[in-house]
């Protein structure tokens, strides 16, 4: 057993179980249940799992992320930070977040940020622009 699957173990069920030449004890021979403790249930440990929780993890990580540039570039760098927060709701909305809402709202957001754009540069006339008269 190595390091990671035994933190696994640990993890995921709570308990520890010692396999090998040390599990034997004094009621080795007895019944599950014998000792008056229920026998702990076995862990899932699978690479399945695994990487499961890590894109969900990652998954809400984006579509926060997405939120928060959406709501940044609404001030500055519009023209960068509205497409990252696009591309970032839509790849969080791909893997399936758990965190749709926020998503959704930096999806909301980061469009909003190339409207911005989009008005004060045609009111501006110039690509540049700023809130001075």
């Amino acid at each position: 057993m190595t390091l990671t699957d035994f933190a696994r173990r640990v993890t995921d069920s709570g308990t520890c179980t010692v396999t090998g030449s040390g599990a034997a004890g004094p009621d080795a021979g007895a019944a599950p249940g014998a000792t008056g403790q229920a026998p702990a249930p076995a862990p899932v440990v699978g690479a399945d799992a695994a990487v499961s929780r890590a894109v969900g993890r990652e998954a809400d990580g984006l579509a926060v992320a997405s939120f928060v540039l959406g709501l940044v570039g609404l001030l500055v760098f519009n023209v960068l930070l509205g497409p990252t927060a696009i591309v970032m709701a839509l790849l969080a909305l791909a893997r399936r977040t758990r965190r749709r809402g926020r998503a959704l709202l930096g999806l909301a957001l980061g469009v909003a940020d190339l409207v911005v754009l989009a008005v004060l540069v045609t009111d501006n006339g110039a690509v540049a622009w700023d809130f001075g008269g």
